[in-house]
């Protein structure tokens, strides 16, 4: 459903056509839950596109679809909770707090509020268990995002983290922000490798980086590292298929998110490994 087709509807259209994404959607998310569980693995990242104009402004068809499915929705974030599944959510590039344009910050926390909202809808706590995950934003504007943070509402705040990123922040930028605001700090190592031209993910400074990003987790055991190789060797931005590299540096990370085109097929042949 796109903005553009949405505008072309009826009210009463686009009523029912948002109930039937909507409904799908919860359906499919709901049945991930069985789909984890059964194979054991316990984090999964819940799509931030299940519930399109949600989040437009001036019109609240979507909160009043939504609102009308709150069963439902609670049924499908129980099941992650009673089998024990983290869920997190990784939202839109387009949501940056700390952008030097106001109408990009207004729009932002709305967005981003929006899925803190639905995260409430399914019962998941307001905790870094279930994490809110961006990145820093707008490059060089660090001081502004620390001074953001603090002032969130508390269904954001609460759940938040903050990732480097390959140009804009890396983790020396983005930990001082962490540690000043109480932020968890998910570190990627491809995304560290990529940005400071290392020759791999075995690079001494990635254990490093897991360390201290380590200690702005409370409880330190519910850190959270993200793990993708590149397609055509360690600088390549893009993700691979299959996870062909485990770095060392992770071995005793409790949480690790696997980002892979392959999705269930890499997680499966990481689960395979001996």
């Amino acid at each position: 459903m796109t903005l553009s087709r949405y505008r072309t509807l009826t009210p009463a259209e686009r009523e029912a056509k948002l109930r039937g994404l909507y409904a799908e959607n919860i359906r499919i998310l709901h049945s991930a839950a069985s789909y984890c569980a059964a194979r054991g693995v316990r984090l999964y990242r819940m799509s931030s596109s299940l519930f399109p104009m949600l989040d437009l402004v001036g019109d609240d068809t979507g909160k009043a679809v939504l609102a009308s499915l709150a069963p439902e929705l609670q049924a499908a974030g129980q099941a992650f909770v009673t089998a024990g599944i983290r869920v997190l959510m990784h939202p839109e590039q387009f949501i940056v707090l700390n952008s030097d344009r106001p109408e990009v910050r207004a729009s932002s926390l709305h967005a981003i509020t929006s899925h803190a909202r639905v995260m409430d809808a399914l019962g998941l706590e307001r905790s870094a268990w279930n994490l809110l995950l961006l990145h820093g934003g707008k490059g060089g504007r660090a001081a502004e995002l620390q001074h953001i943070v603090p002032d969130l509402p508390d269904g954001v705040r609460l759940r938040l983290g903050l990732e480097n990123d390959e140009r804009a922040y890396g983790p020396q930028e983005l930990l001082p922000v962490c540690e000043a605001t109480g932020t968890p700090f998910v570190f990627d190592a491809h995304h560290h490798v990529v940005r400071e031209r290392l020759a791999d993910q075995e690079d001494p400074s990635v254990r490093e980086w897991v360390l201290r990003a380590r200690a702005t987790w409370i409880p330190q055991a519910w850190q959270i590292v993200h793990l993708s190789n590149g397609i055509d060797g360690p600088q390549d931005r893009r993700h691979s298929y299959l996870i062909t590299h485990l770095p060392s540096a992770y071995a005793d990370v409790p949480w690790i998110e696997v980002e892979a085109k392959g999705k269930e097929e890499a997680i499966a042949a990481l689960l395979a490994q001996p």
